[in-house]
């Protein structure tokens, strides 16, 4: 029988989260963008980072 690969389904369970931060994240800001006006647009497109799949040490 075949070992479970633990690092593999922790790795997807992360790249989850990560995504699930980041739509999260959009939401908000487009959320203040509708209420604020353009002054906010600066501030919210450098705290958005994407999560890339290598950057995971392995």
């Amino acid at each position: 029988m075949a070992k479970p690969n633990y690092s593999f389904e922790k790795r997807q369970r992360d790249i989850q989260k990560q995504q699930k931060k980041a739509e999260k994240l959009a939401k908000k800001a487009a959320a203040k963008e509708g209420a604020t006006g353009s002054e906010v647009a600066t501030d919210d497109a450098a705290a958005q980072v994407e999560p890339t799949v290598g950057d995971t040490p392995g």
